[in-house]
């Protein structure tokens, strides 16, 4: 039996029966009252399940949706499916909207409507309620079973397991913890039953300085997961013990244990009783310099500045130990490289930096400082020209005379000008032209119109 009906006029219409028969919908599940939509005996709304769905990337499950399930002008899942004359169905509040603002034609088809009624579709409404109802149940059904096995896992590990048994120790331990940190990434609802079952306080409890990376590798990596972390955690994860296995981890695991660990003292760092002295440690921050030059991985950088530009924010004195282990040299090598979403973290901590005088000592005598922050002006965005010129002036207003000419040779005189000049705000545009001044005062006019290049008309 063919799956589509021919009309009188010349068109096709989908055969119901014979689309849920022929698997085209997605099979042809059981339906009751409440899968085929009917009324409020829906046990969950349509379109509570399908934002569920979506937030756990279950959408269509293993099937894509339909493509009768989908309206035309959103491209989206219909929710109220409704029909116009034209036979095109749409979802009832984009066709509204369409109609609302004067059209009088079929979106999909551009025909002339001659009624612009829509129809409700009851019959396609009921069919995407039982489709999305078969894929909340297989994913609830899944997630019951996600949950009950990372609750087994924890209570495996804590020697809470009905019957009565050990703590898992030694590769045992290794390999649940293994699989619960592989579930807790891959099913973002399974952080809740680890959390239910007493799983924070496991984990945190596994730190210590007697861990081995391999159980404190897994430990850290289901803690930043997603695992909610309560104030009672946190404080416990900020003893000395516990932060000294974080920062050895950092120093000699894996990559993805390099990450997690940054991850999870940067989650530490917003704690209300955090002690910043926490991360003024030398061998925390050569650490975090280290995964923020692996230039490999780009969720390390990420990942590093975001600690570092935090420690710079919330510790003073740490910056001073930032600055004596090289980190103003390598962040401006760095600069030109990263990223477009690193560079003004980057430029957030070199500013921060700035503000002590090893700091600032440090931007006069690297070699790449002017003509890095040259580059970027007018490059990546607004906030990073703001923070390429405060460099700019921190190293000019040390050495006038010799920064200043310095600057106008890798094209800094005309880079102002495209600033002043720009839709920036006047904040930025005052920036550039105290810079100008400063420049034009170290050097003769005839000099200055040179290195900035300019055409007669603009000298």
């Amino acid at each position: 039996m063919p799956q589509y009906q021919e009309l009188p006029c010349g068109g096709l219409v989908l055969d119901i029966d014979t689309a849920l028969k022929d698997g085209i919908l997605g099979g042809a599940p059981e339906l009751g009252d409440a899968a085929a939509g009917d009324g409020g005996k829906q046990p969950v709304e349509l379109r509570k399940m399908m934002d569920e769905l979506d937030a756990a990337g279950e959408g269509g499950g293993d099937e894509a949706v339909p493509a009768v399930f989908i309206c035309p002008i959103s491209l989206e899942p219909m929710v109220d499916p409704v029909t116009l004359c034209t036979g095109q169905t749409y979802e009832s509040a984009n066709i509204s909207r369409w109609l609302a603002l004067g059209h009088r034609t079929c979106p999909t088809t551009m025909q002339e409507l001659w009624d612009v009624t829509p129809i409700p579709n009851t019959t396609l409404r009921q069919l995407i309620g039982a489709w999305f109802f078969r894929r909340y149940t297989r994913f609830k059904k899944r997630s019951a079973d996600f949950h009950g096995r990372a609750a087994e896992l924890v209570h495996g590990l804590r020697g809470t397991a009905v019957p009565k048994r050990q703590p898992l120790k030694g590769q045992s331990r290794v390999a649940a913890l293994r699989e619960l940190r592989s579930l807790a990434t891959t099913h973002q609802s399974v952080t809740k039953a680890i959390a239910e079952a007493g799983g924070v306080a496991l984990l945190t409890s596994l730190l210590g300085p007697f861990t081995s990376h391999a159980v404190g590798s897994e430990a850290v990596a289901i803690l930043v997961s997603g695992v909610p972390l309560d104030a009672d955690a946190k404080a416990a994860l900020m003893q000395p013990a516990k932060v000294s296995l974080l920062v050895d981890m950092l120093n000699e695991g894996a990559v993805d244990t390099k990450i997690n660990c940054v991850r999870l003292i940067r989650i530490l760092m917003d704690e209300k009783g955090f002690r910043p002295e926490t991360v003024a440690s030398l061998s925390l921050l050569v650490g975090v310099m280290r995964l923020i030059r692996d230039k490999r991985h780009p969720d390390g950088v990420a990942a590093g500045l975001e600690l570092l530009s935090s420690i710079c924010a919330a510790h003073r004195p740490a910056r001073c130990l930032i600055v004596s282990i090289g980190a103003v040299p390598q962040l401006v090598e760095l600069l030109l490289e990263l990223p477009m979403e690193c560079v003004e973290p980057a430029l957030d901590i070199l500013d921060a930096l700035a503000a002590v005088p090893e700091g600032r000592i440090a931007l006069k005598d690297c070699s790449r400082t002017i003509p890095n922050a040259v580059r970027l002006l007018m490059r990546v965005s607004e906030a990073c020209t703001h923070r390429a010129l405060s460099m700019l002036w921190v190293v000019c207003r040390m050495a006038p005379e010799e920064s200043a000419p310095a600057a106008l040779d890798a094209g800094l005189g005309a880079k102002l000008l495209l600033v002043i000049q720009s839709g920036c705000g006047p904040e930025l545009k005052q920036q550039a032209s105290e810079l100008l001044k400063l420049c034009t005062l170290n050097c003769t006019s005839t000099v200055f119109i040179s290195k900035c290049k300019l055409t007669k008309t603009i000298q």
